[in-house]
Formats: structure tokens, sequence, C-alpha cells
């Protein structure tokens, strides 16, 4: 199947066995170019986020689009993918938790520059052992929960009390704080989303000031997305920007972050039609993903997903005209992250004609 795909390079979009995720090279430079610049005069930076696209290809168009000081992933075993792949700078936005993970975090640590996000000392200590004997030390991130319900410490003397311990530590580094204002990405609204996405991310900033106020250094605090960028990315005291999604985008965001084209697609065959209101497409649940609603049909505005739970089939009530057996359909998801999850490849596509293949070598990286 290797060796099919690569003939494929030179080749019509029209010959890519389906489904299929593609994206539009053009509009995913404009969309890397496009955040870039806007960091250019700024004195926060980039950390953009591999957990949306997944895949190492991507994630160096990312860091040489200019102004990313490296890159975020979710997972333990998303940063090996990455360092393997010759990225240097990685930060898990994560806690890493057992024996054997941490293990893996100290021979990593030994590779390439790591951080990693803890919210609990017995996390630190557990880093700490791990690295002893190794010469080398991971950067510790402590995380504050400011809103989000997740993983995180309340705002304040508890971060702190945290730090103090990382400080004492052998082995790893305190560098700062995480703090992820995700629960502000729902409002539609630009002006009630930056009111938000300020309220928040204030708590971090006042809790880094209160760290840096006791004597200890804060390096860095890292946090933010697409959703969010051109509010986190201008508020002093925060260093680092984990957007991801603006690469690909997918229709949820897309209402969210109109300036930002949407470069991914699911490229689909129809194999069942009645010529009339009724169509079926070769892909289901298990290539699109779709926690965020229905997929949405490219370039049919007519046409209508009545609903989306088949495991191989999309079933499309035709509105527009017929589609008939054969015929190509591109799905737009709701969520390119869990999309980019489900498949293994990526066809990129220029003009019509498949220009490469990119491997998405974080694929079903869990833990």
């Amino acid at each position: 199947m290797a060796g099919r795909v690569i003939d494929l390079i030179g080749k019509p979009v029209s010959l890519i066995p389906t489904p299929a995720l593609i994206v539009e090279t053009e509009i995913m430079e404009a969309n890397l170019r496009r955040i870039a610049d806007f960091f250019t005069h700024r004195p926060a930076n980039l950390r953009p986020h591999f957990k949306s696209h997944k895949c190492v290809t991507i994630a160096k168009r990312q860091l040489a689009a200019g102004n990313a000081v490296g890159i975020t992933c979710a997972k333990l075993s998303e940063a090996e993918v990455l360092a393997a792949g010759g990225v240097r700078d990685i930060l898990i936005a994560n806690q890493v938790v057992g024996e054997g993970k941490t293990a893996r975090v100290a021979e990593l640590a030994g590779k390439c520059r790591l951080s990693v996000a803890v919210d609990d000392e017995t996390q630190v200590r557990e880093l700490s052992a791990a690295m002893a004997g190794t010469g080398a030390s991971v950067g510790i991130l402590v995380e504050v929960d400011i809103g989000m319900g997740r993983c995180g410490v309340p705002p304040g003397e508890r971060a702190l009390a945290i730090a103090r311990v990382a400080e004492l530590s052998k082995g790893v580094e305190f560098l700062g704080l995480q703090a992820y204002e995700g629960h502000c990405i729902t409002v539609l609204d630009p002006a009630e989303r930056r009111e938000k996405v300020v309220a928040s991310m204030l708590k971090a900033v006042e809790t880094r000031r209160l760290i840096e106020s006791s004597g200890l250094p804060v390096q860095v605090l890292s946090g933010g997305g697409t959703g969010t960028y051109d509010m986190t990315g201008t508020m002093e005291g925060v260093d680092e920007i984990q957007a991801g999604s603006y690469a690909l985008m997918d229709c949820y965001y897309a209402k969210r972050r109109p300036e930002f084209g949407i470069a991914l697609s699911v490229l689909t065959t129809v194999i069942s039609s009645n010529g009339g209101d009724h169509a079926v497409l070769d892909v289901g649940v298990k290539g699109v993903g779709a926690e965020f609603g229905v997929p949405v049909l490219a370039d049919r505005p007519g046409d209508e997903i009545p609903f989306f739970k088949s495991e191989e089939h999309t079933t499309i009530k035709v509105g527009g005209e017929p589609l008939k057996i054969g015929d190509r359909v591109r799905l737009i998801p709701s969520h390119v992250c869990t999309t980019c999850n489900l498949h293994r490849r990526i066809f990129a596509v220029r003009d019509g004609v498949v220009e490469a293949v990119w491997p998405i070598e974080g694929s079903g990286c869990l833990e």
C-alpha cells in the first residue's frame, strides 16, 4: 500500500483511494504565515500544538514559519515521535505519571529540551527520581486551573508551593506556569470571548506575580490556543501561545476564527445513490471526528447530513444536483484533532494534484 500511495505523487486528486485525508497546501501555508506574522512584533511567541494534526512535517513547517520557540504536545508518546523527527524543543502539556513513563521522560530529556506540566508535588518528585544519574534535566511548568475544571491547581499559593518543591529538586528545573482558557472558546461573540479570556488568564498572570514576588523567577507562562491567540497573546505576562488548529482548521473553529482558511477535508466517494434525494458516502465516524457536530459537505450547500452515527457510512439528504455512484465529495470535519488521529497519512494537494504524502506519525499515540 505504501508504494501505491507514493506512486500518486504528481497525479490528480481523483486517483486517491477514499476515504482519505487531504490538505490544500496553499491554504495551510497562508494560515502558517498569518499567525507567524501576528507574533512578529509581540513579546509572546508561538509554541504550536502537535495534537491538532500529529504530523511531524506540519510541525516542522510551523516552526519554519517563524516566531515559534518549540512544539507543544499532549502525550509522552507524541513527544517521542517529535524528537525522533528532529524537533528539539518540546513541551508535554500534560501530567506524566508512573515509573515506566517517567523513565521514558528521562531518556527523552537526553535527546531534546523537554518540559512537562505538573499539578502536584508527587509528580515533581517522581520526575526528579527518574532523572537521577542521567546528567540531563527536565523543565517543569506548574499548571493552573483558570476555569477549565480539568487538570491544574487553583491560582495562588498552591502553585507557589509546587514551584518551591520543583526549585529545590534535582534533575528538574522550575520554568514557570501553564494555563488554558479553553472554556472560553465556545463563546462566538469576539468581544464577549475577549472579556472572558482576559479575566481567566489574569488569574494565571497574578499567580506568576505571586511566585516572582516570593523570589522565584518565572521564565514562561504558556497557554492559549487558536480561538484566543490574539487575546491571550497580547497580554502582559504571557509568553507562549499553544495554538494548533489554525494550521488546518475545521468547521467548528471556522466560525470563531474566520481569518484562517479551512485546509483540511476528508475526500470520500459516493457508493450508493437513488439518483435523487438519497446518497451514501464511504466514510463514517471511524474516519471523521464529529464531537462538535456533524461534518459539513464542501461545495454542496443544498445537501444535508441528517445524522452522523454510522461507522463506515455517511447518509446525505440531497437537495441540490443529484449525486451519482462514483462521484467524489469532500467532508469538512467539526473537529480536526480527532479526525487526524483516525488517519495514518495526509495527502498534500496543490492545484488538484498530489504534491506529497505526509505520514501522521502521532496517530494513535495515546499514552
